[in-house]
């Protein structure tokens, strides 16, 4: 069912749309907790270490997929918010075949240098063997990454939030009841984990692709619609490259970190593995919210409703601000019990380093909370460019002074941890100082 947002309460129009995005999505997390909890329980730390490093890896790798996905939704949304559907459909087409052809390139690639990536990533050697395992298992299933965030960020384009939701939800069951098969009635450790993960995304994937195509008249295009459209190509590139260089940039400076953490050793890598898997879930709803306000941008400004998109903002923020307030008090005040999720009681030393993190990073995700939401604000408004320069400099922060304060005497691993919520701030008093300065123009 689609919805159009330029009609209704402002808050209520967000908030219904963003609620099954929401779900979504935390169900998907549950795919990758489910393997961490899991693996970290019953295969062992060295294990958790492996399924961690590589998680950073695939979260970098899907988000490039994900971001070419998103930025073509921002055209899908502008197109159906102004009634364009004929351009529309061919949008649909040119866009597949653009994103399925990069998907393909980027994960042979992959797959053909892993043992030199790993090796950059600085993998310590006694898990390098079972990284590279779980890895080779997830790249393989990675053309069932794209189908599915391409169908779902194109149903969501049109304002159907809700079914994205009913996919996941039934490949999320599926990814726990396989694990638990996998790894402890077969006995796979963390192969099994990675092809649970591969047959819930494959089911998620195909299922999506076959409601899409079979049930939805709006999208099922004419031989007509299979035309090349030079205009329509260079918007979707201008708009899925920008935001797939936002999101890529965002995961990079992640993984730069990342390299940095492995040479710590498997203490903190597994420390930092359990720490980011609660981090993800805890502003994850933040997450969603931007990209679903995002959404609620584009159709407005498809259909020239400027007085929604200023009202929108206000209800955003507050929204946003009020939520990270509650999660953030949550975070901080439970840390080792989130950890403990995650960890055995007698692994003291990961469980304190891992509380650490959470506290440092739970007491700011307000900084991140807003950061999103810039992100879909100029995305929304046709200006992908410069979420692209906002995340430049939250990124560009936490990889400088990460690596710079962890090798100061009395600082090391804290340091780290707060590159992070300063990077964030820098950022968010850039975007909203260009918005205010610039306002009028951004919504011509």
């Amino acid at each position: 069912m689609q919805k159009s947002l330029t009609e209704g309460n402002v808050f209520r129009s967000m908030l219904w749309f963003a609620a099954p995005l929401i779900l979504g999505n935390l169900l998907q997390q549950l795919y990758n907790i489910a393997d961490t909890i899991i693996v970290g329980r019953f295969v062992g730390a060295d294990a958790l270490a492996a399924v961690g490093s590589s998680f950073t890896l695939m979260v970098f790798l899907t988000s490039v997929m994900l971001g070419l996905c998103m930025g073509s939704g921002i055209v899908f949304s502008i197109l159906f918010g102004g009634g364009k559907y004929h351009l529309l459909k061919s949008a649909i087409y040119v866009s597949f075949v653009f994103i399925g052809a990069v998907s393909v390139v980027i994960n042979v690639a992959v797959l053909f240098f892993i043992d030199e990536i790993l090796m950059v990533l600085q993998i310590p050697q006694e898990i390098f063997e079972p990284t590279k395992v779980y890895l080779t298992v997830i790249l393989w299933g990675m053309s069932f990454t794209f189908i599915y965030n391409y169908f779902a960020s194109l149903l969501r384009a049109l304002g159907n939030s809700a079914t994205p939701l009913w996919f996941l939800a039934a490949a999320a069951v599926l990814n726990v009841i396989l694990d638990f098969v996998f790894i402890l009635v077969f006995g796979w450790g963390v192969a099994g984990a990675a092809w649970a993960t591969f047959a819930a995304q494959a089911v998620s994937a195909l299922g999506l692709m076959w409601y899409c195509l079979k049930k939805l008249p709006l999208l099922r295009l004419e031989r007509r619609h299979t035309a090349f459209k030079f205009s329509l190509f260079k918007m979707i590139v201008e708009y899925s490259v920008l935001t797939c260089v936002q999101q890529s940039i965002m995961n990079l400076g992640i993984l730069a970190v990342q390299g940095l953490i492995n040479s710590f050793g498997v203490a903190v890598m597994a420390a930092f593995a359990a720490g980011v898997k609660i981090d993800a879930f805890a502003y994850m709803p933040v997450q969603d919210f931007g990209n679903a306000f995002s959404t609620f941008i584009a159709q407005n400004y498809g259909a020239g409703k400027k007085e929604r998109i200023a009202a929108g903002i206000k209800s955003a923020v507050l929204t946003s601000l009020v939520f990270c307030l509650v999660i953030s008090t949550v975070v901080f005040v439970f840390a080792r019990e989130l950890m403990l999720i995650f960890v055995k009681a007698e692994d003291e030393e990961i469980i304190a380093i891992g509380a650490e993190y959470l506290r440092i990073e739970g007491a700011c995700y307000a900084g991140i909370g807003c950061l999103f939401l810039l992100y879909g604000l100029y995305r929304g408004l046709g200006r992908p460019g410069i979420s692209v320069v906002l995340t430049v400099i939250s990124l560009g922060v936490r990889v400088a002074l990460a690596y710079w304060l962890a090798f100061v005497p009395g600082i090391g691993l804290t340091g780290i941890w707060w590159s992070v919520p300063i990077g964030w701030l820098l950022a968010d008093i850039a975007g909203f100082g260009y918005y205010y300065k610039y306002r009028r123009e951004l919504a011509a």
